[in-house]
């Protein structure tokens, strides 16, 4: 309805499926205290009292593998576990101080957002900040003399950050807590470690990444310093997938911070961050990842043992190793970002034993590609008030309006957004779009194949979809922003309408998995508008956009059902202006209709509405489809009920901006249906 709106990512929020903790907690309140002592969870708290560091290490180990089990956190929140690992941030012991921030990093990854509310609740974050600032006071120590000690400093350190990272992404408690404790300059300390320790580093870049999006109380402090030290890692050279991961989270956290650079330098570090995303989206996944599994296999038929020692390195307490698809079927949660539902990327298979190199390298390699066109993404995705320039749309204009004016006033909500001048060059200079066309194809047929035949790579298969997808998204807000000709004209864009086709089209029958096809429905619908727009001819036919659409309407996710309909109603709409195509619009009609009237959701029910009105509202073909399908005796039935919906359902269900648009689509339907009893009577 209205406009096709970009996508803006934001970092994911952890899953909370299955961990309800206040209930946890309220129905095991009444547990007796030797209870506490019996259990496995209250054996292992109890022996964080020990005496013995090698014992207290023991413990903390113990309980970081346990809560990898997420069925396991609420009997440790319940024996107040986050009190009792607190201050083990602190122990004497540099491996006791490893081993409990593993353990509270694991629970705040595999606990999801509740908890990590309640670990913030505990105040965690107090002997966590001075965790974090004695390690960083030690990385440069003489009081450290040899470098077993000071590497132990910087292993603290990475488990540190991490549990940062997942408290600040999942909490605003959390992030009002690094603003207010000045914790940017103590993470900017681990980011500089990236010469000689790129795994802290890395973990540091997340978590700027996370602490620099929509933070405006940061941004506020941001200093010369801290973007030396980002413009530091963006210009370094090393090699490798994990150093390509480092330059692309730090491009991504200068892109957050924009509004905070000077105002001479910007158009010379957004080209620095364009040039980075560019270099990550070159990178062929298809053929580094059947290499680095075949480097591994070398190495390890090179060096039997070492394989034993992998097998025991899986194992280590900071580590989180979880089969992808078993997370998805645990969460596979969806939320709302700007109007869409969209899933939430709630694996924590990034979190890798060491050991696996290779496997690290291909997880970098891919992490850096979903996270360089997340920020294409956000790039081209307009934070102008004209973005929301539907909302105000006023349903209070009750003065006539005929298919034209109609038409005229969805076609100005349709138009596309701006890019700055700044942003459109970058982009265009570096093949930005050429290059996420090139990630929206199916992930390789060899690399898909290598992931399949070793359970540890198996992992890797969401990664390489999931890349996919975010380019789909990346390729619909570049379509939505930017004009044709910048994009190739009229033969690069019926190459894009055939790939899309292919992708849609090309196998028996069309793919099931709903972010596919929300991310491919969203594309389409910005490209079938753009083309639409500017009179090219399009391959793909209103049969197979049926095909598409049928398949839509059995989709859970709303935003796929609406794209599929907005579909409809733009070749519907090209269509009409066509001799010869009425049988063709009674049935795209009649679709429409079914869904208006069937569809339990009344956003769906208004889109089919919408698309009702572009479709029949001119034209001959139009009008004779209109009367053959009996259009409007249809919509006459379908006006009270429709109204009924919005006064009973509407206010509990639907945000006000979905409320605004529905009540506009409330007037143009009294509207159509007086136009079409106009056309009735000539």
């Amino acid at each position: 309805m209205g406009k096709s709106k970009t996508t803006k990512f934001r970092r994911p929020q952890f899953n909370s499926a299955g961990l309800p903790v206040n209930s946890v907690k309220e129905a095991e309140a009444e547990e007796e205290e030797h209870d506490d002592d019996c259990s496995p969870a209250g054996e292992l708290l109890e022996k964080l009292q020990s005496p013995s560091a090698d014992v207290r290490e023991f413990a903390c180990a113990s309980i970081s593998r346990v809560v990898q089990q997420s069925q396991s956190i609420p009997a440790f929140l319940q024996r107040d576990a986050v009190r009792r690992l607190g201050p083990m941030l602190l122990d004497l012991s540099l491996p006791v101080r490893e081993t409990a921030a593993g353990a509270l990093r694991n629970l705040s990854a595999c606990g999801g957002h509740e908890v990590c509310e309640d670990m913030v609740k505990h105040d965690v974050m107090t002997p966590l900040t001075a965790l974090l600032r004695e390690c960083c006071a030690g990385f440069e120590s003489s009081a450290l003399p040899t470098k077993e000690q000071k590497n132990g400093v910087e292993d603290v350190a990475n488990e540190a950050v991490n549990l940062l990272w997942n408290l600040c992404e999942s909490s605003s408690q959390a992030l009002s807590v690094f603003n207010k404790a000045g914790l940017l300059d103590v993470v900017l300390q681990c980011l500089e470690r990236h010469p000689h320790n790129v795994e802290l580093a890395i973990s540091a870049a997340h978590c700027l990444h996370t602490v620099t999006e929509d933070n405006p109380e940061l941004l506020c402090s941001m200093n010369a310093a801290v973007l030396g030290g980002l413009e530091n890692v963006l210009l370094s050279s090393q090699p490798g997938m994990a150093h390509t991961l480092l330059r692309t989270l730090a491009a991504g956290t200068v892109w957050n911070m924009k509004s905070s650079l000077p105002a001479a330098r910007q158009a010379q570090t957004l080209n620095a961050v364009a040039a980075i995303l560019s270099k990550s989206l070159d990178l062929d996944a298809g053929t580094l990842i059947p290499e680095l599994r075949r480097a591994e296999e070398a190495r390890l038929a090179s060096a039997p043992a070492s394989a034993d020692m992998e097998e025991q390195a899986a194992g280590e307490p900071a580590a989180v190793e979880m089969d992808e698809e078993e997370g998805e079927a645990e969460g596979g949660a969806r939320h709302k970002r700007n109007g869409k539902s969209v899933k939430i990327d709630n694996d924590v298979s990034d979190l890798l034993p060491r050991g696996k190199e290779e496997l690290r390298e291909a997880t970098a390699l891919l992490t850096a590609q979903q996270t360089s066109l997340e920020i294409i993404v956000n790039m081209c995705c307009s934070d102008d008030p004209s973005d929301d320039e539907w909302e105000e749309t006023s349903s209070s204009d009750e003065s006539e309006m005929g298919p034209d004016s109609l038409c005229d006033g969805v076609s100005s909500l349709m138009s596309p957004l701006c890019l700055s001048a700044e942003v459109h060059e970058a982009l265009i200079n570096h093949s930005i779009p050429e290059k996420v066309l090139k990630k929206t194809q199916f992930p390789s047929g060899e690399a898909m194949d290598v992931c399949h035949q070793n359970p540890s790579w198996k992992s890797l298969i969401k990664k390489m979809q999931r890349v996919q997808y975010r380019a789909l998204t990346c390729l619909h807000n570049i379509l939505s922003t930017m004009d044709a000709e910048s994009l190739g004209g009229a033969a690069a864009l019926q190459g894009v309408a055939q790939h899309l086709s292919t992708l849609v089209f090309g196998a028996a029958e069309i793919p099931k998995e709903e972010e596919f096809l929300e991310a491919v429905t969203s594309a389409m619908r910005s490209l079938l508008q753009m083309i639409a727009s500017k009179n090219i001819p399009q391959c793909m036919s209103p049969q197979q956009l049926m095909s598409l659409s049928e398949a839509a309407t059995r989709c859970d996710v709303v935003s796929v059902r609406v794209n599929a309909l907005a579909i409809l109603g733009i070749t519907g709409s090209t269509l009409a202006k066509e001799k010869g195509t009425a049988e063709t619009l009674q049935m795209i009609g009649n679709a429409l209709l079914q869904v208006a009237t069937r569809d339990a959701d009344l956003v769906v029910n208004g889109e089919a509405l919408d698309a009702l009105f572009d479709v029949f509202a001119d034209g001959e073909e139009a009008e004779t489809a209109a009367k053959n399908i009996q259009l409007l005796p249809a919509l006459k039935a379908l006006q009270p009920v429709f109204k009924a919906k919005i006064r009973k359902e509407g206010r509990g269900k639907y945000s006000p901006e979905q409320l605004c648009v529905l009540d506009n689509i409330k007037v143009n339907l009294r509207r159509f249906i007086g136009y079409l009893e106009k056309a009735v009577k000539k």
